[in-house]
This record gives C-alpha cells, sequence and structure tokens, in this order.
C-alpha cells in the first residue's frame, strides 16, 4: 500500500491532516511562547513511513520501514530545553554547565539530564502551567523531524555544514556552541533536530513491528530509553531522521537533552515484549547436583562457542567476536558472554551470549545478552557467587570508543534465565570503567571487579569494590601494572595481579622484559610492583588469574606477545619422561605458595593435532603437541566439580586439576 492510499484508509486520519502533511505544516493558532520561554510549534495529524531500510543507508534496527499515523495535533517546542529553562525547575543542575566545555551559556540546550530526570520536569511543568507536557513517542518524534520528507535528513539526503557540530568519531569530546536554536529550522519550524544534543523520547525501545500503525508507542517495557536525533562529536549517520539511540533510563552525560510536546499521552495499547533470546528460553530451574572432583584428569576441546550466521551485520555481527566471559550456573549450564561488532571503537557494538545446556555437547547459537543501542560496550564479566547469584558487569559508553564509559551490574538468580534492570555502579562516563572478565569475590564477601584504567595499552588496572553484596561501590584509586590484569586475593587478605603491558625488567639481570605482578596490601589503594617469572603478552592476547577451589592459584597465559610471534622463543616444559621441551602459545601454571613459585606449567594441548579458527585476532592456527592457541583473550571459570571452563575468543576448552598436575606425555 503506498503512503497516499494508506493515509486515506487511516480511520485516525482526516483529508486536511494528510495535506498538512504532503503540503508542509505550519504553525497554527494555539502556538506560541510558555511561562519558561518555550516557543511551541503546533504539528499537525498526517502520516508516514517510519524507519529507513539497510540497503539504503539505515541501520538494522530502523526496518521494517512501516506506515504509521499521528492521529491528532500536538505542540512541540521548538528548540530543546535550555540550561536556564531546567535550571527553574533544578537550579542544582547548574553544576554540569562547562564540563568538558560544554554545555554553558543559558540559551545552551541542556545536557547531562537522565530520562528520570526528564519526565520530572515535565511533570513539574504541567503543574506549573496547568497543561499537560510530556516527552514525545518515538513515532512523533520522526514524524516531526521528517518534516513531510522521506530522505536520510529533513534537508534532503545530505546534512548541510551549518547543522554539523564535531561530526566525527572523537573519542574525547571537542567543545562547540550548544546553543539552542542556532540552526536552520526544518519546515514545520523545528530546529535542532539533526544533531545538537540527542532527545530523550517516551518510548523503551525495542524492535519495530512490520504494518500499519496508528499513535504507537513502543513497548510496553524494556531496558533503554530510546533517544533521537544525534549530537555534537558523533558521526554524521547517528543525525538521520530514521536513526535510533537508546540509553538507561538512569544514564546521563554531554550527549543527552531532551524537547518536550504539550498534549495528552496516546492511549494507544504497547507493544508486548519481543520473545526471550535464546539464552534465556527454556532454562531448567532444577539445581544440578554437581559431582565431587574427579582424579581422572580431563582435557576436552577446543570447540567453538561462537556461532553466527556468515555475514551477520546486526544486531550479531560476523566480523569481530571477542573478550568473552564465563560462568557457571546452579543447574549445571554454563554461560559465555563476549562482544560482537564490526570495528572494536564502534557504537554497533553489542554482547552477545550462549548456552551450553547441561548434557549437551555443542553451544546455541548467540543472540543479544546486552545491548545499549549505538552505543560502545566494551568489557563484560560474569560472576557465580556460590550462593545463587550471576553477576553481570558490562561498560556502557556515552557513543563510541571506549574512554568514557559508565559502570553497570545487574543480576540473575535463575541461572540467567532473567536479569535485573542494569544499576549503573559508577554511572560516571569516565576511564577506569572498561570491565575486565575475572570478578572476585574475597573470602570476606566482598566483590571485586577490576577494569582497564585508561584505554590507551599501559594505563594500568583499577578496582572497583563492593563491601556489601554490589549495593555500594568504591574505587580505592590504586593503579596495577598493565591492562587486563587478573586479580586473586592472598592467604593473608592483600590482592595479587598480573597484567598486560607495563613491563618490568627481569630480576635476574639478564636483560629481557617480564610481565607485571602487583601486590597490594591495602585494598587497592597502593600497589607494589615486581617483575614476574613469566613473559610479557600483547595485543590480542588477555591472561586469566583465578584461585582454585583445591587451593592453588591458577594462570592462563601465552609463552611469546603478539609481537613474537613470526620468530617465538616458547617457554620450557617437561614431558611425560620429565624431559624437557619447547613449546608455543597458551600454557597453564599453578602456584601453591601465593605466586612466590609457579612449579607447574603446561601447554594448554593435549597433543593431537588440530587446524584451528581463533576467531578476533587470532586467526586460524595449528594445534599439536608443542602448539597452542598462540593469541585470544582468555576467561576462565571453576565450576563445583572441579572442571575449569576456559573460553578464548572463539574457542572453549575444559580441563581438570589432575590434568593439570600430570606431565604432558609425548
Amino acid at each position: 500500500m503506498s503512503l497516499a492510499v494508506f493515509a486515506r484508509h487511516s480511520i485516525a486520519l482526516c483529508a486536511a491532516a494528510w495535506c498538512a502533511l504532503t503540503s508542509g505544516a505550519q504553525q497554527m493558532p494555539g502556538a506560541g511562547r510558555n511561562s519558561v520561554g518555550m516557543t511551541l510549534v503546533e504539528i499537525t495529524a498526517g502520516a508516514f513511513l517510519m524507519g529507513q531500510e539497510p540497503g539504503t543507508g539505515g541501520d538494522w534496527d530502523e526496518s521494517p520501514v512501516h506506515e504509521v499515523a499521528i492521529s491528532g495535533p500536538f505542540l512541540m517546542a521548538a528548540t530543546e530545553v535550555t540550561n536556564a529553562q531546567y535550571e527553574l525547575f533544578d537550579p542544582d543542575h547548574r553544576r554540569y554547565r562547562g564540563i568538558h566545555g560544554l554545555p554553558e551559556g543559558d540559551d545552551d540546550a541542556v545536557a547531562f539530564v537522565s530520562w528520570n530526570d526528564a519526565a520530572r520536569f515535565c511533570e513539574w511543568l504541567s503543574e506549573r502551567e496547568g497543561r499537560p507536557y510530556r516527552l514525545p513517542t518515538e513515532a512523533e518524534w520522526e514524524y516531526a523531524c521528517r518534516a513531510g520528507t522521506t530522505t536520510a535528513y529533513s534537508t534532503g539526503d545530505e546534512l548541510p555544514d551549518e547543522y554539523r557540530k564535531e561530526q566525527a568519531l572523537n573519542w574525547e569530546p571537542r567543545p562547540v556552541s550548544l546553543a539552542a536554536g542556532s540552526t536552520p529550522p526544518n519546515a514545520w519550524g523545528l530546529h535542532d533536530m539533526h544533531g545538537n544534543v540527542e532527545e530523550w523520547c517516551l518510548d523503551w525501545y525495542g524492535p519495530y513491528d512490520a504494518g500499519r500503525q496508528v499513535d504507537p508507542v513502543g513497548r510496553a517495557e524494556g531496558t533503554f530509553r530510546v533517544t533521537r536525533g544525534g549530537s555534537h562529536n558523533s558521526e554524521l549517520a547517528y543525525l538521520r531522521s530514521a536513526n535510533r539511540l537508546a540509553a538507561l533510563p538512569e544514564d546521563r552525560h554531554w550527549m543527552i537533552g531532551f524537547r518536550v510536546v504539550q498534549a495528552e499521552k496516546p492511549t494507544s495499547e504497547a507493544l508486548p515484549s519481543p520473545p526471550a533470546p535464546l539464552w534465556a528460553r527454556r532454562v531448567s530451574e532444577v539445581p544440578f547436583d554437581w559431582p565431587a572432583p574427579s582424579g581422572d584428569p580431563l582435557f576436552a576441546g577446543p570447540v567453538p562457542y561462537v556461532a553466527i550466521p556468515p555475514g551477520s551485520n546486526g544486531p550479531l555481527y560476523f566480523r569481530h567476536n571477542h573478550c568473552p566471559s564465563i560462568t557457571w550456573c546452579a543447574n549445571g549450564d554454563v554461560l559465555a558472554i563476549w562482544f560482537s561488532t564490526n570495528t572494536e571503537e564502534g557504537r554497533e557494538m553489542t554482547i552477545l551470549a550462549s548456552r551450553l545446556r547441561l548434557g549437551v555437547a555443542e553451544w546455541e547459537p548467540a543472540s543479544v545478552f546486552l545491548k545499549a543501542p549505538d552505543r560502545n560496550m566494551t568489557g563484560s564479566a560474569l560472576l557465580n557467587d556460590g550462593a545463587g547469584t550471576l553477576y553481570h558487569f558490562n561498560g556502557i559508553e556515552a557513543a563510541a570508543g571506549w574512554r568514557n564509559l559508565a559502570l553497570a551490574m545487574r543480576t540473575s538468580t535463575d541461572s540467567g534465565a532473567t536479569w535485573s534492570h542494569p544499576v549503573l555502579i559508577d554511572p560516571e562516563h569516565r576511564p577506569r570503567n572498561q570491565v575486565i572478565s575475572g570478578t572476585l569475590l574475597t573470602r570476606e564477601g566482598w566483590l571485586v571487579q577490576p577494569c582497564d584504567a585508561s584505554p590507551e595499552g599501559g594505563g594500568g588496572t583499577a578496582l572497583h569494590i563492593s563491601r556489601d553484596g554490589g549495593a555500594a561501590w568504591e574505587d580505592p584509586g590504586g593503579t596495577i601494572a598493565g591492562i587486563h590484569a587478573g586479580v586473586a586475593q592472598l592467604a593473608d587478605g592483600s590482592f595479587y595481579a598480573l597484567g598486560r603491558s607495563d613491563n618490568l625488567p627481569a630480576a635476574n639481570g639478564s636483560g629481557e622484559q617480564r610481565m607485571p605482578c602487583s601486590v597490594s596490601r591495602d585494598g587497592g589503594r597502593t600497589w607494589e610492583r615486581s617483575p614476574s617469572p613469566f613473559p610479557p603478552i600483547s595485543s590480542g592476547q588477555r591472561l586469566a588469574l583465578l584461585r582454585l577451589r583445591e587451593g592453588p592459584l591458577f594462570l592462563l597465559s601465552f609463552t611469546d606477545s603478539s609481537d613474537e610471534l613470526t620468530n617465538p622463543a616458547g617457554m620450557t616444559f617437561n614431558d611425560g619422561r620429565l624431559e624437557e621441551y619447547t613449546g608455543y602459545g597458551l600454557f597453564a601454571a599453578l602456584s601453591y605458595d601465593d605466586g612466590r613459585t609457579w612449579p607447574v606449567r603446561k601447554l594448554m594441548t593435549d597433543g593431537v593435532r588440530r587446524d584451528l579458527e581463533g576467531g578476533a585476532w587470532t586467526g586460524g592456527f595449528t594445534m599439536d603437541e608443542a602448539h597452542a592457541e598462540p593469541r585470544g583473550y582468555i576467561a576462565a571459570t571453576q565450576s563445583p566439580d572441579g572442571v575449569i571452563h576456559i573460553v578464548s575468543s572463539r574457542l572453549y576448552y575444559r580441563v581438570n586439576l589432575a590434568w593439570l598436575r600430570r606431565p604432558t606425555a609425548r
């Protein structure tokens, strides 16, 4: 059905509304200035095609393009809410002026406003004026932004220079004027619909439904609230009329503001929640009776756990899958998560999950685990506290890159079938919040979450610590040597860490570089650094460190850094006859004296020759008796039966302590 035919047949529309849509709406009687100085423009009823297909420059979540009718007129503010207007409601908000050099002036668009803040402002303004104010629905927003156009922008398929405000992938926001109304209005008299600041909408974010709709209001519930319009300091494509963004309703930063409409809320019924992802379906609620650890050696794998159809380009991405975490579940399942993206700094990055169900040999196909639309999601971690709760930690960017991440946490008490609403345990978008797999539960019951302290290599690792089960958190301020650090607790309560980069000269005076070791005896406030006995690692590699249930510290790392793989030195191992040989790639080590010595070192191979694909930065490699996986981001967990579950960037292994202790037979 064409748009014109749809408009004629929509019962909610009249001929006058359709004429207004196709000819361009004008300011109507009733528009004007309200008591806080907002200019309100009347938007008449009409119909439009909502969304943009991927083949024409749209994102995957903008389809299917569908016919939408707006059945009645409403008043919309000609500009975004300004600092001065918002501070009439919340004078304390003035403290946000000038952060990152924006927004500073009275007439600048307000930012650092959460969805909850914006909703409260609308309630305040409604009481002040005796007329209903609210946020626009997502459909109302796109309808008003398009102003009768069907092109990428209301200006056509290109956005003129006068609308552009640092439209690039900027890891740090560059100061720019955010003066409300500073860009030309669209055909319906609305300014700043493309850029300036993103604007909160009323709707929960969720997938579009196909077919014609009248006054849609989005999903009945969700995790993220929609924002629209794009902002300063972001790539141009995010400013398109159809582009969809979203954020946690509690989130606030320099990219998001809002504008208001004066109208009653539509009475349309919200759409139901979409079907649960694969990892959340038919999850057993029966606790598994874990057997005692076996004394028989176990080495199983490697097998892929990342299963994504070739060519996928949203919400699953085939090009780059990396940075995993893994945990066991009370029902006997194993759950793995990782990021999926086209580029590591990209705003398309999403967190996927796959479940290995009890008694099943293959991992399920991947599905979305958590995604803040058009926000980078670098860094994830999972933990089972052994008392019935799973924890998930994740970074959420303001936009692209991984410099300005907020730190979010959520929990599950049903083996990961459902999760709580994310809580921002550090709501400030800043360095020191890039989550690393390897969450630690101390003997005292503290939760300890390592996070990269800086987006640059060698920036070190920070700790976030909760002493009350995740209700309150602190960053003690110290920095571990090396990024992507693994952290364990020693017998005396100290923290012990090994990291990547910030390498130190070997203690034996050989001049060789060694992986840095850091120890904190004051809860992470200060750290003593020394060279470990292990070779350093670099790009595309991440170690894993944990204390096994049987007592020893367990390390997974690599014999050679990525920089040395063309001419690797390898590491000396013992074979079954206690003869030495040189092995290359992923190895395990055990320490029985809190890291002072590491007498057990085992190459992670069973000696069977395999040609494997490691994904991400690893690529193809051959495993045999002297070669293991050469690169990969490693994560590990140990289930109550003593099995150590290990993932690299694409592959899944299982081993146990009996196998680690047994010399390799060659």
